[in-house]
């Protein structure tokens, strides 16, 4: 086993997934040779030859449109949108095509690409380069979307999109790129998608988060033990946006009886109010507080300093527990 951070997980998991099948091909803006913007696909093109690691002009809609004719021909395409920002002419082909597919030819060919994305907060980018937009992708029929934060989920969660016969986003946090290591398992492996990972037990409070605020989270939970050093908190990594773990979500709150969602994304419409819908229609005479969620604001996303005010961190995580572990009807 090797320690590694994020972004070597990645590379890790195209170089499994390449060396296991000739059909998987990595493309997309300075892919090839340089490796990508964050150094991803890194040492692939030297390796596997420039026909199956090469750069895209910069024209997302064109090459998404471009994996989905190598996906519907038996190819098995990786797409790097330089940012998820960025990425968004990419949607017509996304929503249009790519994830009506299966249904539009009635089985007869399907779209087994992934489309990897540089998302989120957190290194005070310029505009475009911060959005998390992951209920968007959440929202169509068709695709699957993830989200890891650890370097055994990316690894892991990238390969099984890869061998998934519909079209998977992998959706990755900037921040957590080379945030932390951890032991990652050499060679092939996969972590199932739709199941969600227990962090911790617990038994007054339900955390479900993602992505990068899965590392705030889990330090909120030690920071409020100088206040309520009796609660018992479980936490709750999704992993997976859609399909999302409704069984372990829905079990941990008819424990606890509280809830609060945790993600940087804007307030109104995201993946926090589904899962806070879906518990209420599922736990509501387990409940002993209000569904809350702790988000970001309903604004576009600041870029360079004005990002951290939007950002969702530990401290504003610590605010919102409290309120709900202090809530008496």
């Amino acid at each position: 086993m090797a320690v590694i951070n994020n972004i070597k997980a990645v590379t890790e998991a195209l170089d499994v997934a390449m060396d296991r099948d000739k059909n998987v091909i990595v493309f997309g803006e300075d892919v090839g040779l340089e490796g990508g913007v964050f150094r991803a696909t890194q040492g692939l093109q030297q390796k596997y030859g420039i026909e199956r690691s090469f750069n895209a002009p910069i024209s997302e809609a064109m090459f998404a449109g471009v994996g989905l004719g190598m996906a519907m021909n038996g190819m098995k395409p990786v797409v790097e949108l330089q940012f998820q920002g960025l990425g968004l002419p990419a949607l017509q082909n996304v929503i249009a095509n790519i994830s009506r597919m299966r249904n539009r030819s009635r089985g007869k060919w399907t779209a087994p690409m992934v489309i990897r994305m540089p998302m989120g907060g957190g290194i005070r980018a310029l505009e475009h380069h911060s959005e998390a937009l992951e209920a968007i992708f959440a929202h169509i029929p068709g695709i699957k979307t993830v989200m890891p934060s650890t370097p055994y989920d990316t690894k892991g969660l990238l390969l099984a999109a890869i061998e998934s016969p519909d079209p998977v986003i992998v959706l990755e946090p900037t921040k957590l790129y080379r945030a932390f290591k951890q032991e990652v398992p050499d060679g092939y492996y996969t972590v199932a998608i739709g199941e969600g990972y227990k962090i911790q037990e617990g038994n007054d409070l339900t955390i479900v988060t993602y992505g990068a605020q899965t590392v705030d989270c889990m330090k909120a939970v030690e920071m409020i033990k100088s206040t309520h050093p009796t609660a018992s908190i479980e936490l709750i990594d999704l992993r997976s946006i859609q399909p999302w773990d409704k069984k372990m979500v829905i079990e941990s709150v008819k424990k606890t009886g509280r809830l609060l969602v945790v993600s940087e994304a804007v307030r109104s419409f995201g993946v926090p109010a589904e899962i806070i819908a879906t518990v209420n229609e599922n736990c509501f005479d387990s409940l002993k507080a209000p569904l809350a969620r702790c988000t970001g604001y309903d604004v576009v996303i600041p870029y360079d300093r004005g990002e951290g005010f939007h950002q969702v961190n530990p401290q504003k995580v610590v605010e919102a527990i409290k309120k709900v572990l202090d809530y008496k009807f």
